[in-house]
């Protein structure tokens, strides 16, 4: 029976670490870290609960299945699991992630070189896609292209931003802004920006990218498939905790440098030039273009996978039309799709939260019994946070925005928890009257 190398099971964790870290992940803490100033403590640690406890969940909940999304859904039927599945990596993959990871790539990374124009968009995104199509043609090498390569560059090139935040701070700690006022609420609001990465939507796609890989590497256990998928989730959020914490100490200590920025590019581009001179836009570029590479690979071979299997098209044939057809994406439609894929995109996460919780607490409960009412209750409030995000605010009762968490996105929590205990509390109930019935008739 073979089993992984220590330093395979590192080079499994490091991939799994670069299919989560995209762009938005590195230019997002620093403005948390401005806004949150010397209450950074508070904020950082409600972040890393939700940005990176909520994925490495995730992870966990596809391990103990086998990497299959399908799996994790049997419980609520196999048409709603196969419904949930499609709208999830389309909008995960085609439709919004995997085009948005070039066009970021191209704004940050290369458009300040050599200006932000269709022609050069459009070089690009080919370049970018051919060599993202690549890497995925080959999924049983990812573990060593991706793992072993590409992401100790990218690591290398976060020491050197994140290690240089840490030693050598430009400021003293920024003032807190009001929404940060106090540690308490700089806890709940750096909770709260953590649950809007919404990478725990892409931990239910990278499952099995992470458990093919592994069985690429001749592992044929699946008891070993789930452990070694653990300890690369473990990896990973080790390594997205580090990025986060020095990140948001880079933006809590540039309050000076960075006082009127709205976005964290500002904080980072002004950061690099002032520490490393013309060479940090360099610097910054190579990290967010290897960031939107490695995630554009994962998704790309996450969504060919499951399409492969779903339709019968080769898993080739799918990575070359997915990455057509995500460039063609990058290059005309992502506005307008853009307007579609969030609301779809927050409708979806309050059920794929669910479904990981349910997942987890699977061994305590009948599963249909349980999952039916908690997703359904989780997909109806789902529905509502669409409908706002798309600006129908006709659709939304009133009486949703007094409940618990409601102002922050969150409304659908309290709802659910209710659900779930009741029906777990029935489903004990009839698990134990089936026991009596059973032993009466023995």
């Amino acid at each position: 029976m073979k089993k992984l190398k220590t330093w395979d099971i590192f080079a499994l964790g490091f991939m799994t670490f670069a299919l989560f870290l995209g762009a938005g992940n590195i230019i997002f803490p620093p403005m948390v870290g401005l806004a949150a100033g010397e209450n950074l403590l508070g904020a950082s640690t409600g972040f890393l609960l939700t940005g990176v406890g909520l994925p490495l969940l995730g992870v966990v909940a596809l391990a103990r299945v086998g990497g299959g999304l399908d799996t994790l859904t049997s419980p609520i039927g196999r048409i709603a699991g196969l419904v949930l599945a499609v709208a999830i990596y389309l909008t995960i993959g085609p439709l919004f992630a995997t085009p948005r990871t070039a066009t970021v790539s191209f704004e940050m990374g290369l458009a300040p070189f050599v200006g932000n124009t269709p022609a050069m968009l459009l070089a690009f995104t080919i370049a970018y896609f051919v060599a993202v199509a690549l890497l995925s043609l080959f999924p049983g090498k990812l573990m060593d292209n991706v793992g072993k390569i590409i992401t100790p560059v990218l690591i290398l090139a976060l020491t050197v931003l994140g290690g240089s935040a840490v030693l050598a701070p430009v400021d003293g700690y920024s003032l807190s802004t009001e929404a940060y006022a106090t540690q308490a609420a700089a806890f709940s609001e750096g909770f709260l920006q953590g649950y809007q990465t919404m990478d725990a939507l892409a931990s239910l796609i990278f499952g099995i990218v992470i458990v093919n890989a592994i069985k690429a590497a001749g592992v044929s256990d699946s008891k070993l498939h789930t452990r070694y998928c653990i300890y690369a989730g473990i990896i990973a959020a080790t390594c997205l905790g580090l990025v986060y914490v020095s990140l948001m100490y880079l933006g809590a200590t540039n309050s000076q440098l960075a006082a009127n920025a709205t976005t964290g590019v500002q904080i980072l581009t002004a950061f690099v030039q002032q520490t490393f001179g013309p060479a940090g836009l360099w610097l910054l570029a190579i990290v967010i273009m290897l960031a939107c590479l490695t995630t554009g690979v994962g998704l790309i071979t996450a969504c060919s996978s499951f399409f492969s299997e779903l339709t019968g098209i080769s898993y080739r044939t799918m990575v070359i039309g997915l990455s057509v057809f995500s460039a063609a994406v990058a290059n005309q439609g992502l506005a307008q799709l853009i307007a579609v894929a969030v609301p779809v995109l927050v409708g979806l996460y309050p059920v794929a939260i669910a479904l990981i919780a349910l997942s987890l607490l699977h061994r305590w409960n009948q599963p249909p019994r349980v999952y039916i009412p908690a997703m359904g209750t989780a997909l109806v409030f789902g529905l509502f946070d669409a409908a706002k995000a798309a600006k129908l605010d006709a659709l939304v009762p009133a009486w949703l925005d007094k409940l618990p968490g409601a102002a922050l996105g969150m409304g659908w929590v309290a709802p659910v928890v209710g659900v779930l205990v009741i029906a777990g509390l029935l489903d004990f109930a009839i698990g134990n009257k089936q026991s009596a019935a059973n032993a009466t008739r023995a």
